[in-house]
């Protein structure tokens, strides 16, 4: 079973860097896929996977980290003007930030019109096989 979990921008708003990260980070370690409203700062991506290398472990393979931003390409001057402001006042509210477990996502493809994330094939054991004793 997958599961995501979203957070809100204004979860993670008032947290310093560290905080920030340690929480996406813990959340990834119970195997959920996080839906995150907005993007880390380019340091907090860094330090994020700055800790995760150093975390690697038998039971923790890693993660995998996508971010999605809006198409500004297909925006006239009017809706770029209010993007910015709204990004001085609000922060980085555009977007969306996805990261999962290395041991669930294979892989996350972004495409211009949609996400395709690829995860891996639970292992399941194989059934036991019982025999009636006569």
């Amino acid at each position: 079973m997958v599961t995501f979990q979203f957070i809100p921008f204004q979860e993670i708003e008032n947290l310093g860097s560290a905080k920030r990260v340690n929480k996406l980070l813990n959340i990834v370690k119970e195997n959920k896929i996080v839906l995150m409203e907005g993007r880390l700062k380019k340091q907090e991506e860094a330090d994020l996977i700055e800790i995760t290398m150093e975390e690697i472990s038998p039971k923790f393979k890693g993660i995998e980290l996508s971010v999605v931003y809006p198409n500004k390409s297909k925006q006239d001057f009017g809706q770029k003007v209010k993007g910015t402001f709204a990004n001085l006042l609000l922060g980085d509210r555009q977007g969306m930030t996805i990261i999962g477990p290395a041991s669930v996502v294979k892989r996350i493809e972004q495409n211009p019109n949609k996400i395709e994330l690829f995860t891996k094939e639970a292992k399941t054991p194989p059934a036991k096989r019982y025999r009636k004793k006569k």
